[in-house]
């Protein structure tokens, strides 16, 4: 089995990418379990691609071995897209997930068009020659309530008909997730490659 470093210092969604990339003869890792250590690297870009881009680059610079990165978040047609690119900092960096998801739905109060999806950005960096970029994307609407205990971030309140992310097992979520699709993407990708 193939090791990649996974470009995130996020454990939940290691462990998600883990699960999903496995079948594909892809073992997940992280740099601190191979002695890397990775810098936190500014995600200045505008979008989802630019941010995955940024910090698979960053990493391949200082560990010269396959990296992936993604970048992901929940856009909110009501909302102008919004939290998009800043979902992790929605709100302030301090704040948890619990209350990213209240500020959310505050703002959502009244909102008849609760049309919003996930969207996934993967930078894969193979070696110095070889790119793949890939994105993934999940449709459903915003709950009017946190629904469910599984999954992470903003699964609670986003519904795929009618059911929460956080209310599927991993399995399910994986099949229509928008990290599931861009990764099976990348594993198409993957398999015209020689790695």
């Amino acid at each position: 089995m193939r090791e990649f470093i996974i470009a995130t210092h996020n454990v939940k969604k290691l462990v998600e990418l883990d699960r999903i990339l496995n079948p594909l003869g892809i073992k997940a890792v992280t740099a601190d379990s191979r002695g890397i250590d990775l810098s936190d690297v500014e995600e200045n870009g505008m979008s989802f691609k630019e941010n995955a881009a940024i910090k698979a680059r960053a990493a391949f610079e200082e560990c010269h071995l396959p990296v992936i990165a993604d970048d992901s978040g929940l856009c909110v047609d009501a909302l102008g897209g919004r939290p998009g690119i800043y979902s992790a900092r929605y709100g302030g960096e301090s704040l948890s997930f619990a209350d990213k998801i209240t500020l959310l739905l505050a703002e959502m109060d009244g909102v008849e068009n609760r049309t919003a999806h996930f969207c996934c950005a993967v930078c894969c960096i193979l070696d110095d020659d070889r790119v793949i970029e890939v994105e993934g994307r999940c449709d459903g609407t915003i709950a009017d309530a946190p629904c469910g205990d599984g999954g992470f971030g903003y699964d609670p309140i986003f519904l795929v008909d009618g059911v929460s992310f956080a209310s599927l097992s991993a399995e399910e979520k994986d099949k229509i997730s928008h990290r599931g699709n861009a990764l099976r993407l990348l594993r198409d990708a993957l398999s015209k490659e020689d790695i």
